[in-house]
């Protein structure tokens, strides 16, 4: 309990310590925030609050605060830039402002590079008043990234921004976790989409070769082991038929060179007096000098010697064309997965020696409870996790798998069901052997289900939270009720809604800033 208050005193402490080196305070958001890039934009604007836009492109996220734009009146702009990407700040490019339309002519801004890191500091002194359009242009050796931020309006005096939307419902700003904090830490958002959440059981399940893309190299004799060339070594890819080393029997056993070579010489003598002595009965059974009993005996007598010959012939024929050992060959194409020789050392008969696998192949076996075989119907696919690995495992029947059977008999001392699946698109990232907590796919749970990130769910103290971005810098706390998992998205079944953004790394800090904006009671200004 005493390490938990610890940890949490410290995670306290480096979100303060973000919010102080950020910026000062400043007043409540008033923006509206748009999923993407075509939506419409507005914006509230006030003569003490100024504006405040967060717009979303396919590589960027702008959020910007301005003051109300008076003609004849500098405006510096604070436009925060984040690359979507890794959502770190923007630190290279040019920031052009234009407002255009109105009847009035085009009037262009330009920050050569930013201010900071991130910030873009404009400044904007419009000629025109009236309703005009507002468009940031990020310019970068990449290419444009537009931002269109919709209509504006421009006053004409100061005197008539007093009276405007005095009548404006005052907004909350809600959770303030600012820009400059959530470059410094591992944090991301992502947008709720609608798509189909499938239901799915759970098991324990181990990652094997496939039978055909698996073997183990073993000692046929007792020997010494010799090198090949540059000796193998694990994770080396070999070829069907490459000699890995050379196995040298004890020299005078039986499987010695010379003794085989001595063997199948005197194999080969046997037998070529043994044809001579089928062929002598045969001339003399033509005179009928010899009876038929002769003649059957000696060809029975080649016919045995000639298969010792074969069998002499065989064994010394497993040296190839080396004198000096067994040549011992790959069998399959793949990557040496373990290597239990060493070149001069001594190995039994039946030892292993190397054991290849083609890793681009698994077959991935999950144990599914007894209690749940009921459910699994025909599964359609399955994703998995790693210990020690964030990424979600995810593989289809009949795009990246195969389902390869599932289990008939419930195993007596487990009471559960294998479901065998082949994974035919690895990539060399997962590892024979490997234990896995793994969900088998069974059927739709819902078409039309609002998904979110599974990492954007927070555990607080039993009700499942997310926080949603409703602004660049502002953020809101839901309580929602989840419904299925499948992968890495969880289905929403009521507190969110389909094109709201989610934290989805984060979270946590977000949910300490919480606490330091409830006791300030409002945020901060650049």
């Amino acid at each position: 309990m005493k390490n938990l208050k610890i940890s949490l005193l410290l995670l306290v402490l480096l979100v303060t310590a973000l919010g102080i080196s950020s910026c000062s305070d400043k007043t409540a958001k008033t923006s509206d925030e748009h999923g993407n890039p075509a939506a419409e934009n507005k914006a509230n604007a006030r003569a003490d609050q100024g504006m405040e836009f967060t717009l979303f492109t396919s590589g960027t996220e702008l959020f910007l605060e301005s003051p109300t734009l008076v003609a004849g009146e500098a405006a510096s702009f604070a436009a925060h830039l984040t690359w979507l990407a890794d959502f770190k700040p923007v630190t290279g490019g040019k920031l052009e402002v234009i407002l255009a339309g109105g009847n009035g002519p085009e009037e262009r801004f330009v920050a050569a590079a930013p201010a900071i890191p991130g910030i873009y500091k404009p400044v904007v002194t419009p000629r025109q008043s009236g309703k005009r359009e507002l468009t940031l242009v990020l310019k970068t050796p990449q290419g444009e990234i537009r931002h269109e931020l919709g209509q504006v309006t421009v006053f004409a005096t100061m005197a008539e921004t007093a009276n405007r939307d005095a009548a404006q419902e005052h907004r909350d700003g809600g959770i303030t976790f600012t820009k400059e904090q959530q470059w410094k830490v591992n944090f991301a958002t992502v947008q709720t989409i609608k798509g189909v959440a499938r239901a799915s059981v759970s098991g324990n399940g181990v990652l094997h070769g496939h039978p055909d893309a698996e073997a183990q190299l073993t000692a046929i004799i007792a020997g010494q082991i010799n090198a090949a060339g540059s000796f193998p070594h694990v994770g080396m890819s070999v070829k069907r038929g490459q000699i890995l080393a050379y196995l040298a029997p004890l020299l005078g056993g039986a499987d010695d060179y010379a003794a085989l070579e001595a063997s199948e010489a005197k194999a080969r003598i046997a037998h070529a007096q043994a044809k001579r002595e089928r062929e002598r009965m045969e001339a003399l059974f033509a005179q009928e000098a010899v009876p038929e009993k002769r003649l059957l005996a000696a060809r029975s007598d080649e016919q045995m010697i000639a298969a010792d010959l074969d069998a002499a012939t065989r064994r010394l024929g497993q040296y190839g064309d080396s004198k000096g050992g067994i040549p011992i060959r790959a069998p399959i194409d793949g990557t040496l997965a373990d290597v239990k020789a060493a070149p001069g050392g001594f190995v039994q008969e039946g030892a292993l020696l190397f054991h290849i696998a083609d890793t681009r192949r698994l077959w991935l076996e999950v144990s599914i409870p007894e209690s749940e075989t009921a459910r699994l119907g025909k599964p359609s696919g399955v994703w998995f996790s790693v210990d020690g690995d964030e990424r979600v495992y995810e593989f289809e029947v009949g795009k990246n798998a195969k389902l390869i059977a599932v289990g008939g008999v419930v195993d007596a001392v487990t009471r559960t069901v294998p479901v065998i699946f082949e994974l035919s698109d690895n990539a060399h990232e997962l590892r024979l052997g490997q234990s896995v907590r793994a969900w088998v796919r069974t059927a739709v749970a819902n078409a039309e289900a609002v998904l979110i990130p599974a990492s954007a769910l927070q555990d607080e103290s039993g009700t499942t939270t997310v926080y949603v971005q409703t602004s660049g810098e502002s953020f809101e706390r839901r309580i929602v009720t989840p419904g299925a998992q499948d992968g890495a998205w969880v289905e929403i079944k009521a507190g969110i809604e389909a094109s709201e953004r989610v934290v989805a790394k984060g979270a946590y800090l977000v949910r300490l800033a919480a606490t330091k904006t409830a006791a300030s009671g409002h945020g901060h200004a650049h």
